[in-house]
């Protein structure tokens, strides 16, 4: 596996840092959660569950990590983690600033232990600033940042999405991107640093086409531009209500769509720069695409080239056959033993296969296993255990 040397403690709940290291644990990663015993990661709340009573959020970010029970309050729990960093040379954490350094885990004091260790902050305003401390979501990243400000239509407001973007675009894959960077930098230095990663930082980067234009011009972007309701590039509704994307800007796709539909006088209103000829043209594929079903639009666009695609729910997506030739969905066993179905890692390898290994699993079920290999007899965990440090 390409990651097969690296070793994390991973110290993240919710979304931003589990998505970050399941894609770790999927190229091979030893991935080790780091659970407090006294409050429980609340994506183990959240339903669905399965029928052992499992969130199945959980068990899917979690997949092929194993779990340790620590009360980082007591000092014992901060002293066994002092001794994995000895042995595990990254660290990922979440939580607000300066709540590690009151463990007496944060970046220096561990950084004491082992000079290579590479330790991953995720937040969401970052580690300095004046939002540094203060608390968030997705929604409040995407709207401070200024990507709710062009996201949606004219006339209606933001949109919120289904997807967590700034959590996964910066809690996730920038930290991947961050952590992976360092590991190649540590090869050459010898030493490990600390990355500070923002999901508001994230999601202004975000910003490419309208952030640079905004920044040099001076006239900010809304809902109204072109790819988000001031042209034809759109989602047009069917006649039982499903929808269709239409994104064929290009003149060559305009075409094809214009042709298929039987209105080559469309194409003239397509490439206009006139907002006006892009409204007819928009109401023009409305009306048609509401003439018909569904399946109908299916059939006719199946074969052809014009970048118009059919609106699929995430089970539809599923199993499609693009997808499905691509192996983005799995099947892992549950520790009683029903198959339970994921979503694959996407990245591919031409050597490399990924490997699954196991669901997400009980808090603290490798407890014994890690304490055990730190050289801990079956007394001294008993006694841990007691004492309310390990669960």
């Amino acid at each position: 596996m390409p990651l097969r040397n690296l070793k994390v403690l991973d110290f993240s709940t919710l979304l931003p840092g589990p998505y970050a290291t399941m894609m770790m644990a999927d190229l091979g990663t030893d991935v080790l959660r780091v659970e407090a015993t006294e409050r429980a990661d609340l994506l183990r709340q959240l339903p669905p569950f399965n029928a052992d009573g499992a969130s199945y959020n959980h068990t899917y970010l979690n997949r092929s990590k194993r779990s340790i029970g620590l009360n980082l309050k007591e000092p014992e729990a901060v002293a066994i983690v002092e001794a994995l960093v000895k042995e595990y040379d990254i660290v990922v954490e979440q939580f607000r600033p300066g709540v590690m350094e009151r463990f007496g885990l944060g970046y220096e004091a561990l950084r004491a232990i082992n000079p290579r260790l590479i330790y991953c902050s995720i937040t969401g305003f970052g580690q300095t600033g004046p939002y540094a401390g203060r608390p968030g979501h997705d929604l409040n990243y995407l709207a401070i940042s200024g990507v709710a400000s062009h996201t949606g239509r004219a006339g209606q407001g933001p949109l919120p999405l289904g997807v967590a973007v700034a959590d996964i675009a910066g809690g996730s894959l920038l930290a991947m991107t961050g952590i992976l960077s360092a590991v190649i930098e540590r090869q050459n230095s010898g030493l490990g640093q600390h990355i500070d990663i923002s999901m508001t930082d994230a999601a202004f980067a975000l910003n490419t086409f309208a952030g640079v234009s905004a920044l040099n011009t001076k006239v900010e972007p809304g809902p109204g531009m072109m790819l988000n309701g001031g042209s034809f590039y759109d989602y047009y509704e069917t006649a039982d209500g499903r929808y269709f994307s239409v994104a064929g800007l290009e003149p060559k796709f305009l075409q094809l769509l214009c042709g298929v539909l039987g209105r080559p006088d469309l194409l003239s209103k397509g490439l206009s720069q006139n907002p006006a000829d892009h409204q007819e043209l928009r109401e023009v594929l409305a009306t048609t695409f509401k003439s018909q079903s569904f399946s109908y639009w299916q059939s006719v666009f199946a074969d052809i080239e014009a970048c118009v695609e059919p609106v699929l729910s995430v089970s539809e997506a599923a199993a499609h056959p693009q997808l499905r030739a691509r192996g983005m969905v799995i099947e892992l066993r549950e520790p009683g033993g029903k198959v339970q179905r994921q979503v694959a890692n996407p990245i591919r390898f031409s050597r490399n296969a990924h490997e699954y290994k196991f669901t997400g699993v009980e808090l603290g079920a490798h407890t014994e296993e890690v304490l055990g290999q730190l050289g801990f007899d079956r007394n001294a965990m008993d006694t841990l255990r007691k004492k309310g440090v390990v669960g």
